[in-house]
């Protein structure tokens, strides 16, 4: 194979700097340090998919004006292990229920013996400037023998195909099967069966705000500050206590206001680790901004799953059997092991009633960016595959696509329903409750009603205009475990001081938990201070990921004010000479019921309880009003929800047109309406973005062909339609507060009931539309190729 010497490529950020006191440190270092403030970092990236690492020569970029430092992957393989292995350690009743192999290769913090997607960063610069950082990074030498690329996971299983990982000697780093009844058999009775393949694209998160992590080391005490725009600061902790051998209590990390997450910061990233590290090496503050190029080929991707599913259903169109082989492209790493196969597969049943089940995943290594979750994580693509088997069985058999899907949904009279495999907590599936058969109905009305729009469908197709109605109907796992926690301290000024392991990223956490907190102690929200994403606040925590954060840290505030209510009372009825069972909280105090103003305040409360004041205190009572909770769920809460799509298709252009769109959503108890809204329309922009723009498509090399926005269309304000929301409430019995995730659930079913309603659209064709995205081209060619 022939050699080729590539320079590394970065992307370009405005610097900052800010004036620290200068620390020792050791590493490699340019002489003559002068200036004590934040150093800037740039990251040497690969411009090959797929290479063997000859040399790395940072001889020049060493000599460039204002570096301080640089470091390649084989000199910091010496130093540091590889991000930690960040596959959640899965249940013992998960591992004992499912058939499963797993080998997760551990990503080292540079890459030091292969590249294995263009980004891959292979050495580091640090310099007084972003400007002169970048710069130099661009002298930086690296020699490398190209490999080929993988780019296909199905051909990647071949075995003429090269291997990412030799070590494996595969690139099959995941398969697991999840079954019930006896899928072949019910096959082979079937009076008809479907067999099809579904592709649904790679396509990412694109927060508004690309990744940073800034690193501070204080030497004289030994402790780190991380700040990290990020959605798992104490998850960051622990990692960065393994790679940097200190212990966690002498390592602080901060999420300040991030710009969005949607699950693309919801893990740990090799930067997150380097930059502390370098802080520590150097003894000055060290600061890295993520550029958008540099996002789109470094931070994670999503999706990109293949099916292959077969199914078996009776003359009435009711489905009896299931079968889907599908393929996860997880790129050249595997950040969350099988969190996402797991959650395609069993998401795949959705809210249908049958009893013949298969499914089997595996999860294959490419050339590609690493795939992680993206706001519904693994949901979409289940949904896609059981939505658009739905609308071919009613294709098949003359039927209605709703009237489908009526006939096979679980009536709310089941409700709870035990679905009969496991969630990925170990757990068995319970539905909790609901009535989906009402979400489709009412979603149908919403539209103005079957049988109008199906009237005004065929006086338009007499015109020559192609009207199109598409379904999406799902369930979703929300609130997964395994812990979150809560401190909940009343403070002597009476103010009600709360502490979590949940990281926002604008999802309006404080407000919410403002008003959980303050219904829970009857004060006003503007009496709570909220502390998240500040592993100070906690010393444990899990994070915002998973639609989980309302369930869990809910509960973990419920969970930690029983005890120190009780607490609380306790103290009062000391100072009211009364019965603590006598007692209720009002108005930030705590009084005798039905006695008007026969009461004392939280504030008095508290200064009562602190230590020296025991003559307030029944006996024996610790001193302090502060309790610590780690809620942790039996199971998830089961949120779902009716999409309604209507569509015009222009045959000449191809142009999807959504005339109007329709959700119908239950997540159980609303907490604050306004903000519930506003996640269901953000994740439904998503959706909608990654069924007809969003892409990101890599040439047979392994090359990615986005650089910027100009080659990623995202959805404009002029795109989207007018969204239509109608809400359910059916409260989950399994939390406290009735409350159900509803961060992700919206972004699940846009990408089929769009695919639903053009094929509905150009039903005369007999046009099927079973991968995304359903671009214009797409529809031009098919309609021209129906025609001929």
């Amino acid at each position: 194979m022939s050699e080729v010497k590539s320079d590394g490529f970065v992307g370009r950020s405005i610097p900052r700097k800010e004036d620290q006191r200068l620390l020792t440190g050791k590493g490699q270092f340019v002489a003559d340090l002068k200036l004590p403030g934040m150093l800037h970092a740039a990251f040497v990236r690969s411009q090959v998919a797929h290479a063997r690492i000859k040399s790395i020569d940072l001889s020049r970029a060493l000599k460039a004006p204002g570096v301080v430092y640089a470091i390649a992957g084989p000199e910091l393989a010496q130093m540091l292990p590889p991000v930690p292995d960040t596959q959640l350690s899965l249940p013992r009743k998960w591992t004992t229920r499912v058939q499963h192999k797993f080998q997760n290769p551990q990503q080292p913090l540079l890459s030091y013996d292969k590249v294995r997607h263009v980004g891959e960063a292979v050495a580091v610069i640090l310099a007084e400037t972003r400007y002169q950082a970048e710069d130099a990074a661009e002298l930086v030498e690296v020699d490398l023998e190209p490999l080929p690329a993988v780019v296909d996971p199905i051909a990647g299983l071949t075995p003429e195909s090269a291997v990412l990982h030799e070590q494996y000697g595969t690139n099959l780093i995941g398969d697991f099967v999840v079954e019930k009844g006896d899928v072949q058999k019910a096959l082979a009775a079937a009076p008809r069966r479907i067999k099809r393949r579904f592709h649904h694209h790679r396509y990412a998160g694109i927060p508004m705000e690309c990744r940073g992590v800034v690193g501070s080391h204080d030497p004289r005490t030994d402790t780190m500050t991380i700040w990290s725009a990020c959605q798992v600061v104490h998850w960051l902790k622990r990692e960065a206590s393994t790679v940097l051998n200190m212990p966690e209590a002498r390592i602080r990390c901060i999420a300040l206001d991030v710009g969005g997450g949607f699950g693309t910061k919801g893990h740990v990233y090799p930067e997150d680790l380097v930059i502390p590290f370098l802080a520590r090496a150097v003894g000055r503050p060290v600061k890295w901004i993520e550029d958008r190029f540099e996002h789109f080929v470094s931070a994670c991707h999503s999706r990109d799953q293949i099916h292959d599913v077969e199914a078996g259903f009776d003359d009435d169109g009711r489905l009896l059997a299931f079968s889907d082989n599908f393929y996860v492209d997880c790129g050249a790493w595997n950040p969350i092991g099988s969190g996402i196969a797991y959650n395609t597969a069993v998401h795949l049943p959705g809210p249908y009633k049958f009893d013949h089940f298969f499914v089997r995943s595996r999860i294959v290594s490419t050339n590609k960016v690493a795939n992680a979750p993206y706001r519904g994580a693994g949901r979409p693509e289940a949904t896609f595959a059981m939505e658009r088997i739905m609308d071919m069985i009613a294709a098949e058999l003359g039927l209605d696509p709703a009237e489908v899907r009526l006939r096979n949904m679980i009536p709310a009279s089941e409700m709870p329903y035990h679905l009969g495999i496991p969630y990925r907590d170990g757990e068995m599936i319970v539905y909790d409750s609901g009535d989906y058969p009402e979400s489709l109905r009412l979603a149908l009305e919403a539209i103005g009603g079957l049988e109008a729009f199906r009237a005004k469908q065929r006086v338009a197709r007499e015109k020559g205009r192609y009207l199109g109605l598409g379904l999406g109907c799902y369930t979703e796992g929300t609130g997964v475990g395994p812990f979150e926690s809560a401190t909940v301290r009343i403070d002597p000024t009476g103010k009600i001081y709360v502490a979590g392991g949940s990281c926002p990223q604008g999802q309006g956490m404080e407000t919410i938990f403002s008003q959980i907190v303050a219904d829970v102690w009857k004060v006003e929200p503007k009496d709570v201070v909220m502390s998240l994403a500040d592993t100070s606040g906690v010393a444990m925590g899990f994070g915002t990921i998973a639609s989980r954060s309302t369930v869990t840290l809910s509960g973990a505030i419920h969970q930690a004010s029983e005890p120190l209510r009780q607490k609380v009372f306790s103290i009062a009825a000391n100072m009211l000479e009364c019965a603590a069972g006598d007692l209720e909280l009002r108005n930030g105090a705590v009084g005798v019921v039905g006695v008007p103003g026969n009461e004392v305040t939280l504030s008095a409360i508290a200064k009562a309880a602190r230590p020296g004041w025991d003559s307030a205190r029944p006996q024996g009572m610790a001193a302090g009003l502060e309790e610590t909770a780690y809620y942790e769920p039996p199971t998830v809460t089961w949120a779902y929800a009716a999409h309604a799509a209507l569509v015009e298709v222009d045959p000449d252009l191809g142009r999807v047109s959504i005339d109007k769109y329709v959700i119908v959503h239950d997540c159980g108890t609303v907490i604050n309406p306004m903000l519930v809204d506003g996640q269901i329309h953000g994740g439904a922009v998503q959706g909608l973005g990654g069924a007809l723009l969003e892409e990101m498509s890599y040439d047979a090399d392994g090359q990615i062909l986005v650089g910027s926005f100009m080659d990623y269309l995202v959805p404009g304000a002029s795109d989207m339609p007018h969204l239509d929301l109608v809400h359910m409430h059916h409260p989950s019995p399994l939390n406290p507060f009735g409350v159900k995730g509803v961060g992700e659930g919206s972004a699940i079913a846009p990408p089929v009931a769009i695919a639903n309603a053009v094929c509905d659209a150009l039903s005369h064709l007999k046009l099927e539309f079973n991968e995304t995205p359903i671009k214009p081209e797409k529809v031009v060619r098919a309609i021209w190729n129906a025609r001929r």
